[in-house]
């Protein structure tokens, strides 16, 4: 009996350490790789640094301050580190549920078709597809279109000398949204200087929200791809069709809870890359 009363006295601060450490774990975890990462470590060494000198030089007004200060920290986090958690929390509250595919298939050719037509004759393209983050709160401007997405409308948009075929075009669902749009560029300095302002504008744009973006360069024709703060150069066609469907197109049926945390845990798991992973050389200019 008093094995058992021990136990039941102690089991409670067992399991919050466990639930701190798994929670810690998952952040640290979500956050590499992203712009906020440096300013994690940053932080995080110099609260162990002024609480290791607080307790070995028994600095007592110190350790109140710093007691004191829990709740400025906690907003301070909230604001240094508003896009990711925006980002997490989106994805936790998109679970999928039922799916409806045949616009997102529609949609994925769509963009297929409009790179492909577009790197053979050179011609530039920036498209954002909006996922569970609102794409116009992360865009300074943009002219509102709302029509159904066709190849032949986004080659319209981006048609040299057109008046709105600087900028991104925003595609929600199955239609073009947003023409002309603005995106943010990415602060990033180890970046290639060779990168042009699309593809910057691409990974900034991925790195506040859940959109996959694609580029088509006016010098090469070379198509491209922004995730989540990283840019994938020189794809296939198949390549990007295939990123498409596993980033876009939603499962046909019902997951549970428990498997959908097993992905995100995977996903997040895996170790950063660089920001930009060249695939293939530049496309040759299209034979007249």
């Amino acid at each position: 009996m008093e094995m058992w009363t021990d136990f039941e006295k102690g089991w409670q601060p067992v399991v919050e350490i466990f639930i701190l450490a798994v929670l810690i774990y998952f952040v640290f975890k979500f956050v590499r790789g992203t712009r906020g990462w440096p300013v994690v470590i940053g932080f995080v060494v110099v609260l162990l640094t002024l609480a290791l000198v607080t307790t070995l030089l028994d600095l007592k007004v110190l350790r109140w301050m710093l007691g004191s200060a829990s709740v400025f920290i906690a907003v301070g986090a909230l604001v240094i580190f508003q896009p990711e958690l925006r980002r997490m929390l989106a994805e936790l509250g998109n679970l999928p549920l039922f799916a409806t595919t045949s616009e997102q298939r529609e949609a994925i050719e769509v963009i297929i078709q409009t790179c492909e037509r577009l790197a053979d004759v050179k011609i530039g393209a920036l498209i954002a597809i909006e996922q569970s983050i609102q794409l116009q709160e992360a865009v300074e401007s943009g002219i509102k279109v709302d029509c159904d997405a066709t190849p032949e409308m986004l080659e319209t948009i981006f048609f040299p000398n057109n008046a709105v075929h600087d900028g991104g075009v925003i595609l929600k669902g199955d239609r073009i949204a947003y023409a002309a749009c603005i995106f943010p560029l990415t602060q990033r300095t180890d970046l290639n200087k060779s990168l042009g302002t699309r593809h910057r504008a691409a990974i900034g744009l991925s790195e506040e929200t859940d959109a996959p973006i694609v580029v088509v360069s006016e010098e090469t024709g070379m198509i491209s791809y922004a995730y989540k703060g990283q840019l994938t150069r020189g794809v296939t066609l198949e390549e990007l069709r295939a990123f498409l469907t596993s980033v876009i197109l939603r499962p046909a049926k019902t997951h549970g809870v428990a498997k959908w945390l097993r992905a995100q845990f995977i996903k997040h798991n895996k170790p950063a890359g660089p920001a930009v992973i060249t695939k293939h050389e530049p496309r040759p200019a299209a034979k007249k």
